[in-house]
């Protein structure tokens, strides 16, 4: 099954909202006030064409003490280019919104992670006009949880954890535990989730391991969301590959390109662009017939 960690990685702050405040109050210690109402909000931040701009996952939170918005980025390496789209990102909600975001980065790496929470500083050395401060989920601080008494206590707590731990000596344990829990929850839920795990998990043996464990809730695999999820992999698989061809053939990849790249979300215009990307002298003859 083809799947997307960058996807699940976010989406899974989409199927159960409360994940998030809990993370920041128990992972990273943020006293975030428990929300009274969590909606998902449209995560277009496009002002201008042709340019596009997207969170990942982007929900209002309703508090006692007032509204967030809560800014949820999944991140799979160090990318120099975000240190400037999320402070405009943060911006850009502030203004149109007028209550105040708050930037989430998860990430399966460790080296990601530690390079997501450097502070971004922009303005004059000492008295900067923009300050922002990354709130960072990942291997370092995400709970390892092992147990199925834990696991079945907080089911979307342990997925996410076998999404940023699922690898090496102690993944059979985390995978056992989960898939236990996920038999305590409702079917549907279930089936998203053992989804977001699978396409989380790098490891072959490991994921061969979570498969064997859900061979007897085969259903997942046919489920609406589930399949969703695996066409969302499918689409960002062929966006990078296209985006990837290029570079290694060693041509330049316009900042203009690479969003327009990234923002076509037809498998089939998609493939039409990574067989164009092989012969290519020049980035923007991908879009030579529009």
């Amino acid at each position: 099954m083809v799947g997307s960690s960058h996807e699940a990685l976010h989406r899974i702050f989409q199927k159960d909202p409360e994940l998030l405040t809990r993370a920041l109050q128990r992972v990273l210690h943020v006293p975030f006030p428990r929300p009274t109402e969590i909606a998902a909000l449209n995560v277009d931040l496009t002002e201008i064409e042709p340019v596009e701009r997207r969170v990942d996952t982007l929900l209002r939170a309703e508090t006692d003490e007032g509204t967030y918005l809560l800014v949820v980025e999944s991140q799979g390496k160090a990318d120099e280019r975000k240190r400037g789209s999320w402070p405009y990102y943060l911006s850009y909600l502030y203004e149109k919104y007028r209550c105040e975001p708050v930037l989430i980065v998860i990430t399966q790496s460790s080296s990601t992670a530690k390079w997501a929470s450097r502070p971004i500083r922009l303005g004059f050395p000492g008295w900067h006009s923009l300050s922002v401060r990354p709130l960072v989920l990942g291997p370092d601080n995400v709970p390892v949880i092992a147990d199925e008494k834990q696991a079945e206590a907080d089911p979307t707590l342990a997925v996410l954890s076998a999404m940023t731990h699922g690898r090496g000596p102690g993944a059979m344990a985390i995978l056992e535990s989960l898939a236990s829990a996920l038999r305590t929850i409702d079917s549907d839920s279930a089936a998203v989730f053992a989804q977001f795990v699978d396409s989380c998990l790098v490891d072959p043996q490991a994921k061969q391991m979570w498969r064997d464990l859900m061979t007897a809730v085969q259903y997942f695999w046919r489920h609406p969301l589930a399949e969703q999820v695996r066409e969302e992999g499918r689409i960002q698989d062929r966006q990078e590959m296209t985006l990837r061809v290029l570079e290694w053939r060693g041509i330049p990849v316009p900042d203009a390109v690479r969003e327009r790249v990234l923002a076509c979300a037809d498998l089939g215009r998609l493939e039409v662009l990574a067989q164009r990307a092989v012969h290519a002298t020049d980035a923007a003859e991908l879009f030579a017939d529009e």
